[in-house]
């Protein structure tokens, strides 16, 4: 029997960070609404229609409205149980779902599989979720995103000269999350990015608004103490020697999406949903 994969993120403090910013998401759903059009941009090269979607990591339940607006029933799903509620959905982990088989034609998810534990789990889970010929579209931020944040929190955990450790998530590059669509068993995979910039005056109006997406630290050996004051002002600093003018710098966001169909023959011939669009 194969073992399971090891947790690498802690399942119960995610779901604590996501019902922490629930009440406040909608000042900080920038990057989920920006996956969305991603996700959207891609179903309306889709001459068909789709008559049952999973949402899949649904926060306040803002794009499966839009799925609704298309003419679809919408199941929504979060790990958070605010969001999970405030969508009338269900509460469940991506790679724990309590779906059968088969169950929907399409299966969208923004902003979260970044933050899952077993993602091969989880996409194989997925697949199974859907019907033949049925449409997998997520999207997520990939390998290339926030490279000041990382640059600024080093000089900040080097000046307080307590070590380097991960404050961040590792992430998942074009190869890798193409790799894994494959594995999963899904035909016709694509995977490709686009960053997204996004400009900030100072480093903790970026760490503010990660909170507000419910996108900071989960790893289980991430535990990192709380930012001193001397790394406060390290991190200040490592922040202004690279702003513009203004005092602000671009962050960016690297927006991951892959995309699959769930097997069936009689569809083998299909062509992709869209061109890939990669960015290496």
């Amino acid at each position: 029997m194969a073992s399971a994969p090891p947790e690498i993120f802690v399942r119960a403090r995610r779901r604590a960070r996501r019902d922490r910013a629930a009440a406040r998401f909608a000042d900080h759903a920038f990057l989920v609404d920006a996956i969305g059009d991603e996700l959207l941009d891609r179903l309306d090269d889709v001459t068909r229609h789709f008559d049952h979607a999973l949402d899949l990591g649904c926060h306040d339940g803002r794009l499966g409205e839009r799925l609704k607006l298309r003419g679809m029933r919408v199941t929504s799903a979060d790990a958070g149980f605010r969001f999970a509620s405030a969508a009338g959905g269900v509460q469940c982990d991506e790679d724990r779902l309590p779906f059968a088989d088969a169950s929907f034609d399409l299966v969208v998810s923004a902003g979260v599989l970044d933050q899952v534990s077993d993602i091969p789990g989880a996409l194989a889970l997925i697949r199974r979720v859907l019907k033949p010929d049925g449409l997998f579209l997520a999207g997520f931020l990939g390998a290339g995103s926030l490279p000041v944040l990382r640059d600024t929190m080093m000089a900040a955990d080097m000046a307080a000269d307590r070590g380097v450790g991960p404050r961040l998530h590792p992430q998942i590059d074009v190869r890798a999350a193409g790799d894994l669509l494959h594995r999963a068993g899904f035909a016709l995979p694509v995977a490709d990015s686009r960053p997204l910039a996004v400009r900030y005056g100072d480093p903790l109006r970026l760490i503010h608004d990660l909170r507000g997406m419910a996108a900071t630290n989960l790893l289980v050996d991430g535990g990192r103490a709380p930012l001193t004051r001397i790394g406060l002002a390290a991190a200040a600093a490592r922040f202004a020697e690279g702003a513009d003018l203004d005092g602000r710098r671009a962050e960016t966001f690297e927006l991951m999406v892959m995309t699959g169909w769930a097997p069936d023959p009689a569809s083998a011939s299909r062509p992709p949903p869209s061109e890939p669009r990669r960015i290496f």
